[in-house]
């Protein structure tokens, strides 16, 4: 998960569970057979348990992942589901893990002084590549590439006439309006396309044939600080293995601190934020570093694994093949860059073993609710911190066709601030999903709004993206930002403090104080909005237009 404004908060309890505050009414929606509330001892019981020590922090390929594969599977399989892969609980999702070792000093020779940022806290570094123990880049020709954006459907090429096979780009984070007030710029202005998501800079870095892509670290565009790429690069890495060992990525990729980023083209003869200026205009020539070459090496620990989705099936009773999916992530980031306290396993008890708990408690009320019509698929996917490999995987290799799959809710990271009178929806407007959660919430005397700080990119950075790829309509919304108990300012100190302090971090853990009403009011959303999916015929599409749509049209005719 990719922290947000409202979902990533721990804050302080309130005394009951089941009191609903003032213009916040926690009635069910009758959506079935019997109303029915997903319970909140199940939610505790497994986040609490999910986000143990005991569980390592859920990295992909470890002990933690057994022990949530198998506390997965046995819940499941309790509450009387079926395994939902040909008899299996599982997916397999072949994954490398990557661990760099030996790790040089990235330097850069041949400019009025040398630089040299350091393996931690002034840069980070990795590969793609599965199959390639030891990387070196040695001497390579610097070449500063703005935003690194190839979009001929918007008139944007800052690769346009260069040739950087052999050399090393650095790379702005974000769109290049993304300081605009409104969504009117060339990049959609204040909302981040694809094209600002960092995964995006280095498969177009690739795709030009960089040997190396480095990415300028700026907190405000990125949207966290370093302590999440320093907690987030470092370590062991995830991912997704192929046939040809991912030869065609860069041999290194990673990030640097923006102060040595401006050292570096000081260096050069130039200045930083000149260049950054320059890169948002349209017209925008990548700017060689005149003499500059660039220098680092490491080596990489191997291992290939089978990782796995969990995929858990409640048929319907009418309409068995048509299927409603519900998604999140069971994995975090397992032991990572330690706390001062000594502290090194990132827990991930908001991030995502609220999401993952969701699941199950979801499940559970929708049993005692009785059948629907339609089928729901309960997927918890792997590899989520690491580039949405999980549920990519399953996109690319679906369990249910994705043609007879109706749309969905993807859960990551609930909200414990207390109840809000809103929730954020991550990609508003999108499609037709948005009608459900809107009767839904009118049950509960709330209202949807749309996302306070899109220039964060949220869509792109979550588990909805990789159905949405495929034409299959999501719905990912959040804990609202406008608090019962103090508003707008009060949500956005929380997420702050979240962000900062525990965010990708040792001290994501579960906390007895939570308040869990926020948590109780979103579950029921949640519910309604699968149950009244699973139970209409209706097909819910992508608004016209949408970037989706397309895709979604050619799938339900069978193309």
């Amino acid at each position: 998960m990719r922290s947000s404004l409202a979902a990533l908060v721990a804050v302080f309890a309130l005394p009951s569970l089941s009191i609903s505050p003032p213009g916040h009414a926690a009635t069910p929606a009758k959506t079935g057979k019997a109303a029915a509330q997903p319970s909140l001892d199940t939610m505790k019981r497994l986040v609490k348990e999910l986000s143990s020590d005991a569980f390592e922090g859920r990295a992909p390929g470890t002990v933690g992942e057994e022990k949530t594969l198998a506390l997965l599977s046995d819940a499941f399989g309790k509450l009387g589901l079926q395994p939902g892969n040909k008899g299996s609980w599982f997916q397999d999702v072949p994954l490398v893990e990557i661990s760099a070792k030996n790790v040089s000093a990235l330097s850069f020779t041949g400019g009025n002084s040398a630089v040299s940022a350091a393996y931690g806290p002034e840069m980070v570094v990795a590969t793609y590549r599965t199959a390639q123990p030891h990387v070196e880049v040695k001497d390579s020709p610097v070449v500063f590439v703005g935003y690194g954006i190839n979009a001929p459907e918007k008139g944007w090429n800052d690769y346009a006439g260069l040739d950087v096979k052999g050399k090393t780009v650095i790379i702005l984070v974000n769109d290049p309006d993304y300081e605009m007030t409104g969504l009117d710029g060339p990049f959609n202005g204040r909302a981040m396309t694809y094209y600002g998501r960092w995964t995006y800079k280095f498969e177009e870095a690739a795709r030009q044939g960089a040997t190396a892509a480095i990415i300028v670290h700026d907190t405000v565009p990125a949207a966290y600080g370093w302590n999440v790429v320093q907690s987030s690069w470092t370590g062991a890495q995830q991912v997704a293995d192929n046939a040809n060992g991912n030869a065609d990525q860069s041999a290194a990729i990673g990030w640097i601190q923006k102060d040595k980023a401006a050292a570096l083209m000081t260096s050069a003869g130039l200045d930083l934020d000149t260049l950054m200026a320059q890169a948002k205009k349209p017209g925008f020539k990548a700017v060689p570093l005149k003499g500059v070459k660039a220098s680092l090496s490491f080596d990489n620990d191997l291992r290939k694994h089978m990782s796995k989705n969990v995929v858990a099936l409640l048929p319907g009773k009418t309409r068995p093949d048509e299927y409603v999916l519900y998604s999140a992530h069971w994995d975090h980031l397992g032991r990572c860059q330690a706390a001062p306290d000594g502290d090194d396993i990132c827990n991930g008890a908001v991030d995502n073993a609220t999401g993952t708990a969701a699941l199950v408690a979801l499940a559970e009320a929708n049993v005692k609710a009785g059948p629907t019509d339609r089928s729901q698929v309960f997927l918890a996917v792997t590899g989520e911190e690491s580039g949405l490999l999980g549920s990519a995987y399953y996109g690319d290799h679906p369990v249910f066709p994705l043609g007879k799959t109706v749309g969905g809710v993807n859960m990551d990271a609930l909200s414990m601030a207390g109840p809000a009178k809103n929730v954020v929806v991550i990609g508003k407007g999108k499609s037709d999903l948005d009608a459900y959660l809107n009767r839904a919430l009118a049950a509960q005397g709330r209202v949807a709004t749309v996302e306070p700080t899109p220039e964060k990119g949220f869509y792109y950075r979550s588990d909805h993206f990789s159905f949405a790829k495929h034409g299959v309509p999501m719905l990912y919304f959040e804990g609202g930002e406008d608090l019962v108990k103090g508003g707008t300012a009060a949500g956005m100190a929380a997420a702050e403090d979240y962000t900062e302090h525990r965010y990708h971090g040792p001290k994501d853990e579960y906390d007895p104080h939570w308040d869990w009403s926020g948590v109780e009011a979103d579950l029921q959303l949640y519910f309604d909005v699968g149950r009244a999916l699973a139970n209409t015929a209706d097909w819910p599409n992508w608004v016209a237009g949408d970037e989706f749509r397309a895709i979604r049209d050619k799938s339900r005719a069978g193309q």
